[in-house]
């Protein structure tokens, strides 16, 4: 068994997966191949791994190459996460030139203008990632960490159709965290299910897994009070401010009392807005659901986004320790040991193709669903009964995606420019242009391909 790790030069990411494998028994024996372009940082993480494995004699192997395509030789699972350039800076600029010019974003990271420019950088590199993948292990599975994710996943897929590509995302378990508290139950007994496109996801059902019982009333009922209970990345923000580092194993409540299993979001204004308005809870902690919607400009918690970039900014900028924890931080490894043993169980959340999953939105588009792990692979289970309301939502923005694919596979700036007027954040047009130009020019290093 070989498993390939790209960009497993980032301590969070390269670190904190290897610690995924090292907790499977199914697994033991695997080769781990750890692959980046940055040579000194993949060869601290692989110090690391191999400093780790011989201090406790556990079965696996881990080597690092640089070089793709030799790393990608029998591998049987490839798991992805990589970005491009300086993250903050050009996500700085994602997020605020548009702004300048007009666009009333929230985030610049997936949806809006600022999401189209990072699809722009981001995607080029992947589709080589999967080119060579579908020339040398064609029949690896691939599991995509980056984002922007549904934008990642429907040019994958366009340009690679055959190949075993999927959408992992941790927004998901979110509920894991958030539902227990609201209603005083245990996890164990709460069964949801959840679909959209990812940063654009809600929960759809909640039910007792005992009873039977419908729980979305209870939550529609205590989630305003809840949302006002749990601290906030303010407070969080104002302690980093006093002390110069972030503690992640503890939050702060307003009243000055601490809970180990506390949990915070940028945005209490739009989850209230959203399952008010469309008896929906979205998915998403940090405002992503406010990039896709013209509505959210004046819905959003302006200060508490602000304030969870500086944090999350922060946060990133501490993490250079090199350490493995034995512990399951992320889904796929048991994704990949339920494919290995049959298992058959149900994932909370995929990224796949559409193809009738979600029966009024294109087929081509990259959904977020839960899905059926066994040795077939990962099996999107088909959704049903989407309020319109929300669907309507969701149907806006497919036009974006699909504009957006086009515009990398055929290097076109016009297509770039259509996506951008497709946007619902899009209210003005003689603007667009020149904040095409102007992105392409500042960022030339990575959409200079753009024509």
């Amino acid at each position: 068994m070989k498993i390939v790790l790209v960009g497993a030069g980032s301590a969070q990411f390269g670190c904190g997966t290897l610690g995924d494998i090292f907790c499977s028994k199914r697994l033991e024996g695997a080769e781990v191949t750890l692959l980046d372009i940055n040579a000194k940082s993949l060869d601290a993480v692989l110090q690391t791994a191999k400093a780790f494995i011989a201090a406790r004699s556990l079965k696996f192997t881990v080597n690092a190459t640089t070089d793709r395509r030799a790393a990608f030789k029998g591998a049987d699972f490839i798991v992805s996460s990589i970005e491009v350039g300086d993250r903050f800076k050009l996500w700085d600029e994602d997020w605020k030139v548009p702004l300048q010019y007009g666009f009333h974003q929230v985030y610049g990271e997936n949806g809006g203008p600022g999401g189209v420019f990072h699809a722009l950088r981001v995607i080029p590199p992947i589709l080589e990632i999967v080119g060579d993948a579908m020339d040398i292990c064609p029949n690896a599975w691939i599991f995509n960490y980056s984002n922007p994710m549904t934008a990642i996943c429907t040019t994958v897929k366009r340009a690679y159709p055959e190949a075993k590509f999927v959408g992992m995302c941790h927004e998901i378990g979110w509920l894991s965290k958030w539902l227990p508290r609201m209603l005083g139950k245990s996890k164990d007994d709460l069964v949801f299910r959840a679909a959209g496109l990812n940063h654009f996801s809600c929960m759809l059902e909640l039910h007792d897994k005992k009873t039977g019982a419908d729980l979305y009333p209870a939550v529609r009922e205590k989630a305003p009070a809840f949302f006002l209970r749990e601290p906030g990345y303010s407070d969080i923000l104002d302690r980093y401010r006093a002390t110069g580092k972030i503690d992640e194993s503890e939050k702060f409540n307003k009243d000055g009392s601490t809970e180990p299993s506390g949990y915070e979001w940028a945005d209490r204004k739009l989850l209230k807005f959203v399952l008010e308005t469309y008896g929906l809870l979205p998915i998403t902690t940090d405002s992503h659901f406010g990039e896709y919607v013209s509505w959210a400009w004046d819905v959003v918690d302006h200060r508490g986004i602000l304030d969870f970039y500086d944090v999350y900014r922060a946060m990133l900028a501490q993490e250079t320790r090199h350490e493995i924890k034995l512990e399951t931080s992320e889904r796929v490894v048991p994704i990949i040991d339920g494919i290995l043993g049959n298992e058959g169980f149900e994932e909370s959340a995929v990224n796949v193709r559409n193809d009738g999953l979600i029966a009024d939105l294109p087929s081509w588009i990259a959904v977020e669903v839960p899905a059926i792990i066994d040795k077939n692979g990962v099996g999107g289970i088909k959704i049903g009964n989407i309020p319109k309301g929300y669907l309507s939502l969701l149907r806006s923005y497919t036009g974006v995606y699909d504009l957006t694919a086009e515009a990398i596979l055929h290097k076109s700036k016009d297509y770039v420019i259509q996506a951008i007027l497709a946007s619902p954040i899009a209210h003005q047009a003689r603007e667009v242009t020149p904040l095409v130009d102007r992105m392409i020019d500042q960022q030339s290093k990575w959409l200079g391909y753009l024509r």
